[in-house]
């Protein structure tokens, strides 16, 4: 009795000095502070929804795991000064199924695996650390339906809602004891290897209440994904946002009230199964919003099997995926109908019994009921055209509307028949001439100068003494430059280009030639010199060289866009700089067409 009475005594002194302002200290309820909330399973983001609403009972079920630190921190002049919720280990196990091709039921159960933090006081309202054990969240149920598009198409839309049963602890700040419900907007959509996915909601909760300088209470949610497809469309990476702010009390885009957060993810696909992995942080110093988030998940969620036709091959292997078939070996017929018997052909020659005018002798088809399916009359040469027509019977030949050459040959083709062809294996010429009759052009380029004289028959150019150069013209698109047939030339030791014809000619051609290909988008014009003199001086004339070029040609109607210039000095000969020919080789321009 004794021993009662001073251990009462000593509790009423003890708690004779604790201030009255301890005394009179609040203890908050916790509330829900984990602001990630995954994607039902099945989507191919973490927080945002891909909208894969296809099939008929098609299950997915899966686990993301999900680290955070300090989500849940009182601050003192700017600064963290209690984290009241600091590290947390949070298991979200999933599952969803997905009905009528295009409602979709979810469930998520939260399992805090591991939390710690630190007891702190703000407003005067003290705030525990959440227990060191595990414990649920709130057993969140949804369903979503898809009103346009389809899963891969450019726009996908889909209204849902998403209610939170308070199963959670509020020690363990993973409840508001109360329940919570959030009514969404969906879109989502491919576009080649980019995919992305947007949503908005309002979130109404049961329970407001104020912390360190913002409020808790119902929300208006958003979120965000974009990414690119790659590895055969089996890998997605890109980042999510996701973002809430407090619509009561005055909190809507308060600081203190809105969390916004954003991670960068990775998902890739294997068959059946998907894992993910991604890290994030908060931007916000809302409720909810940590340090550092670290994300991973697995998941299983069945492929679809296109089967538009219901004949059992898949449309990726079905040769007629709209038309209900067999399945075969070959792939140009499986899922196909079976082709229908053939009608009786008893000489197969492809004319069918009923209209074969000769059933069991294998004939031709002429569109002559009394012939048709028959024999043909006799062709000796076997050119198409009977014999009774046939100019030339024992030869293959052409037709013609001119009984004198019908069935007669035109070996080199050329329209001329060989009967009059004075030249009948060269393609040529029809003339009245007898000796010159199909024989070929003499003059083919039409520059006046003939073919045995012409250096350049096939391209017109003018008359030269040097018969390397007759008929060649002074400029021409070969082998990706722009080959001149002379060289531009200059002033001693200048870039002045010299005036007279042999220069103008050359640039006039080559302004020519850039005229008449507007396909040619860039050409380089290179300078290049001899060795003689310093290389130095010699590499910055050639430079200029090529700017003169380039200047003229700009100057004379070319778009400056499409030139560029170089010089090279003696860097790349042509020729022995050694001989004074060689050297003269070397003193160049050029013009390369760059692709």
């Amino acid at each position: 009795m004794r021993t009662s009475f001073v251990i009462a005594a000593s509790a009423l002194a003890a708690l004779a000095l604790v201030p009255k302002t301890a005394r009179a200290q609040a203890v908050a309820e916790g509330f829900s502070v984990n602001r990630f909330e995954p994607s039902e399973r099945g989507s191919d983001w973490f927080t945002n929804e891909s909208l894969d609403l296809r099939g008929s009972l098609r299950p997915a079920v899966g686990v993301v795991g999900d680290y955070q630190y300090r989500p849940l921190v009182i601050y003192r002049n700017d600064e963290a000064y209690r984290s009241v919720v600091r590290n947390q280990l949070n298991l979200h196990a999933g599952a969803s199924v997905v009905l009528f091709e295009r409602l979709r039921l979810g469930a998520t159960l939260p399992v805090v695996a591991f939390t710690d933090g630190h007891a702190g006081t703000v407003g005067g309202t003290f705030y525990p650390s959440p227990p060191k054990e595990q414990a649920i969240g709130d057993l969140r149920l949804g369903a979503d339906v898809r009103l346009l598009g389809t899963y891969g198409d450019p726009f996908t839309v889909a209204l849902g809602a998403q209610v939170w049963l308070p199963t959670g602890d509020k020690d363990q700040y993973t409840t508001d004891g109360k329940v919570r419900v959030g009514p969404r907007a969906m879109v989502a959509g491919d576009v080649g290897i980019f995919a992305y996915s947007a949503r908005v909601g309002f979130l109404y909760r049961g329970r407001e209440a104020a912390f360190d300088g913002g409020q808790v209470g119902s929300e208006i949610t958003f979120g965000a994904a974009a990414g690119a497809r790659v590895l055969d469309k089996k890998l997605l990476l890109g980042p999510e946002l996701a973002a809430s702010s407090v619509a009561v009390n005055g909190g809507f885009f308060e600081k203190r009230s809105t969390p916004v957060e954003a991670l960068l993810g990775a998902h890739y696909k294997v068959g059946s199964f998907q894992v993910g992995a991604g890290a994030g942080t908060g931007f916000s110093r809302g409720f909810g919003s940590p340090e550092v988030r670290v994300l991973a998940s697995l998941e299983f969620f069945p492929e679809v099997v296109l089967d538009s036709d219901g004949d059992g091959v898949p449309d990726k292997e079905d040769a007629c995926p709209s038309v209900k078939g067999e399945r075969t070996a070959d792939p140009k017929t499986n899922g196909c109908p079976p082709p229908p018997p053939p009608p009786p052909d008893r000489d197969r020659d492809g004319i069918l019994d009923h209209d074969d005018a000769c059933p069991d002798v294998p004939g031709i088809p002429t569109g002559d009921p009394k012939t048709h399916g028959c024999p043909p009359p006799q062709d000796r040469d076997q050119d198409g055209i009977l014999d009774k027509d046939d100019a030339c019977p024992d030869q293959k030949g052409l037709a013609s509307t001119d009984p004198t050459f019908h069935g007669c040959p035109d070996t080199d083709g050329d329209g001329v028949f060989d009967k009059v062809d004075a030249c009948p294996a060269e393609p040529g010429l029809k003339t009245s001439d007898p000796k010159t009759n199909g024989c070929p052009d003499p003059d083919r380029d039409k520059d006046g100068i003939p073919n045995a004289a012409d250096a350049c028959p096939d391209e017109p150019g003018p008359a030269d003494t040097d018969p390397k150069k007759n008929g060649c013209p002074k400029a021409a698109v070969k082998g990706g430059q722009i080959v001149i047939l002379d060289q531009v030339k200059f002033k001693t030791s200048s870039a002045d280009i010299l005036p007279g014809k042999d220069s103008e000619d050359i640039l006039q051609a080559v302004l020519k030639v850039m005229k008449d290909h507007p396909e040619i988008k860039k050409v380089r014009v290179e300078g290049h010199t001899d060795n003689r003199g310093q290389a130095a001086f010699n590499k910055k004339l050639s430079a200029d060289r090529a700017a003169s070029v380039v200047k003229w040609l700009v100057k004379n109607g070319v778009d400056k866009a499409r030139l560029t210039s170089a010089g090279f000095g003696p860097d790349k000969p042509l020729a022995d700089n050694e001989t004074e020919d060689g050297r003269y080789k070397n003193r160049r321009v050029e013009f390369h067409i760059e692709p």
